[in-house]
């Protein structure tokens, strides 16, 4: 059997972007991102054009050379591809330049690891390199014995290159018992939530959409936020109490990028599942971005992969860089389609909210309510709700309230308090014709 030892590692980088008629094109830029976000001290940046990838190098064995020589008189540590390579191609480029190669999937890999706080998030990323890397395992991998015990696991005869294999897919059993564990965990987190009828908002959009900005202002909370991509990595949830809606879990995930490896959808299920239960997706959107357009494919394509059929509400966010006004833009009338804000300059945020509750409950709308001394309960309910515009006492000693809520969240509230609409409402009550036992059903 052959083996092959890999170079030793480096900061120092050269990167290769390679435009393949034949494959998706990718953004330069984007890649030099990925680069700087990793850590890389970029020497040269080389552009190469191929019609179909070659076999043995990717590229052609002439500009091999030429990035060759480009590593020798630079003294480049590491050549990172913008491309998947696979593991021969990884090898073979190796030999030639006489340094690591490295493609795009283990770039993005190294950027996770970098990234990852929780011990969920680090057992994600290492399942996803595991999953990378046991395709080119090379010398060097002596150090998985200490995961599991190496002394009495080597078979008669067996290569340490054989064994390194085996002690790997024992490490990759033990994450993905772990992360079944993280993820049974999750589902008792949201079933719990469901039971009490808290809607959840889960934040998604491609990386540096300005996500976590938005979470921040949005939940009062403090989510690690930078301009840079792939800052925030673990999932962090907010319960909140919004005005007309009352208690709502708000979710910031992952950031999504073009091309975003397999390895790492797999290994992120348990947190896209929070995605994938959400009720609601604010999909945010850099619409300061000249790739705007490319950005919105690439994260409604990794949502159709990982099977989230859910309604969506896309936030143009930095507007205050494009320029755009603060808007709502509805699909038909009262179902919200578009909004424009800026989590930087706080713009729109108001509408934002109008827009999420829109979505949840549908259009706000204007009721007179008679509330009588003995039902307090529901005076404080809309009172938390933030609903009131105006009140007043009648000659009876009731409490006349002129409120602004979406129909659907004052039924909830009178219902479950098993108050009559019609004594509360009493003309407007004919909007709402479902008998009580009906909404317990749905309900219960």
């Amino acid at each position: 059997m052959e083996y092959f030892d890999r170079h030793e590692g480096g900061e120092r980088a050269i990167l290769v972007h390679v435009n393949v008629q034949i494959l998706q094109d990718l953004d330069a830029e984007e890649f030099q991102l990925l680069a700087q976000s990793a850590g890389a001290d970029i020497l040269e940046q080389i552009t190469a054009q191929r019609q179909k990838p070659d076999p043995k190098l990717f590229i052609g064995s002439g500009k091999a050379e030429e990035i060759a020589q480009s590593v020798q008189s630079l003294e480049a540590d590491l050549v990172i591809f913008d491309h998947a390579l696979s593991p021969a191609q990884e090898r073979n480029l190796e030999k030639v330049f006489q340094c690591r190669v490295i493609d795009r999937t283990g770039l993005i890999l190294d950027i996770f690891a970098q990234r990852a706080r929780t011990h969920e998030g680090k057992l994600q990323v290492e399942l996803a390199q595991l999953e990378h890397l046991s395709t080119r395992l090379v010398r060097g991998w002596t150090h998985l014995e200490r995961q599991k015990g190496g002394i009495g696991l080597r078979g008669p005869g067996e290569s340490q290159l054989e064994t390194d294999r085996r002690l790997l897919r024992v490490r990759m059993g033990q994450l993905k018992d772990k992360l079944d564990k993280v993820r049974q965990t999750r589902v008792q987190g949201r079933a719990a939530r469901q039971k009490a009828a808290i809607p959840t908002v889960s934040i998604v959009g491609y990386t540096n959409a300005g996500k976590s900005t938005l979470f921040n202002i949005l939940a009062e909370s403090d989510v690690y936020a930078a301009d840079q991509l792939f800052a925030t990595l673990d999932p962090t949830l907010r319960r909140l109490t919004w005005d007309g809606i009352g208690a709502l879990v708000l979710a910031d995930t992952v950031g999504f990028v073009r091309d975003l490896p397999h390895a790492l959808v797999d290994s992120f299920k348990a947190t896209l599942e929070e995605t994938l239960e959400a009720t609601l997706l604010l999909h945010v959107i850099d619409s300061s971005s000249p790739e705007m357009m490319e950005q919105i494919d690439a994260v409604e394509k990794v949502l159709k992969e990982i099977g989230a059929d859910i309604h969506t509400l896309r936030v143009y966010n930095k507007i205050d860089r494009s320029g755009e006004d603060a808007k709502i833009i509805y699909a038909k009338p009262d179902v919200p389609e578009r909004v424009y804000v800026s989590a930087h300059s706080k713009q729109g945020l108001d509408l934002l909210k109008q827009a999420v509750q829109e979505s949840l409950l549908g259009h706000r709308q204007s009721f007179q309510l008679t509330i009588k001394p003995q039902h307090g309960k529901l005076k404080t309910q809309l009172y938390d709700l933030n609903v009131i515009q105006h009140e007043q006492y009648d000659d009876l000693g009731n409490l006349i309230l002129d409120i602004v809520i979406a129909p659907q969240k004052l039924e909830e509230i009178i219902k479950k308090l098993h108050l009559s609409i019609h004594e509360i409402l009493g003309e407007q009550a004919q909007q709402f014709s479902r008998p009580l036992e009906a909404f317990e059903k749905e309900t219960s």
